[in-house]
């Protein structure tokens, strides 16, 4: 299975020439580093930073270049900052082509939850209303079961929701999964998992058709 640099490997595959894209907090800002060389794409972060590259190394980091889960980044040539006002008028204006998230819950009918656990402190939930209201092109990065290797992909979420039905592909440590009306369609396993293992760790409705091929993450 894959570790989260894997789920960002393979979701850097998803990310087009001249997209606009915005990444959510956790392994989603990992997918800036994985982006191919001979593709130009902008970074978005809701903080207002336009133009994001890969993680600075370590002893080169800026703390006053930060995306919107307070990680340092570095900026690629051309790069510009503003106001958040400006940014969320970005995201709701549907100016950004793909937009990848983390989340606790999907469901098998798109609905994603991805801000509150329950009697836990939240600060709120930020900009990730306006992405899943906004975007057309929604990919979650998760893990596919939590601590307790319970399944992540549901029938139906049981935490509070941030959207419904918005949710298009979702690539967790075992599999990359489309959303449908008929439920979760498996496209690929990760390297070494197999069909059984997904079926045991998917709680909702599971679609396989046909032969499922090994993810490629080269």
């Amino acid at each position: 299975m894959l570790d989260k640099n894997g789920i960002a490997k393979r979701i850097a595959k998803e990310v087009k020439d001249g997209y606009y894209v915005n990444l959510g907090i956790g392994i989603p800002t990992l997918v800036a580093n994985f982006v191919r060389d001979d593709i130009e794409v902008e970074f978005q972060s809701e903080n207002g930073v336009l133009g994001m590259g890969p993680f600075p190394f370590e002893g080169e980091e800026d703390a006053d270049i930060i995306n919107a889960g307070k990680q340092t980044i570095t900026t690629l040539p051309g790069a510009s900052f503003f106001d958040s006002a400006t940014s969320f008028a970005m995201i709701r204006g549907q100016h950004v082509h793909l937009t990848i998230l983390g989340a606790m819950e999907v469901a098998e009918n798109g609905d994603i939850a991805n801000w509150k656990i329950p009697e836990k402190m939240v600060k709120g939930m930020g900009g990730a209303m306006d992405l899943v209201a906004s975007a057309e092109n929604i990919i979650v990065a998760m893990m596919h079961t939590n601590k307790r290797g319970e399944s992540k992909l549901l029938k139906k979420c049981s935490l509070p929701l941030t959207g419904v039905g918005c949710v298009k592909k979702v690539v967790t440590n075992l599999a990359v999964l489309e959303i449908t009306p008929k439920g979760f369609k498996l496209l690929e396993r990760a390297p070494g998992v197999t069909i059984d293992e997904i079926k045991n760790a998917t709680e909702g409705t599971l679609l396989i058709e046909g032969d499922i091929p090994e993810m490629q993450l080269d």
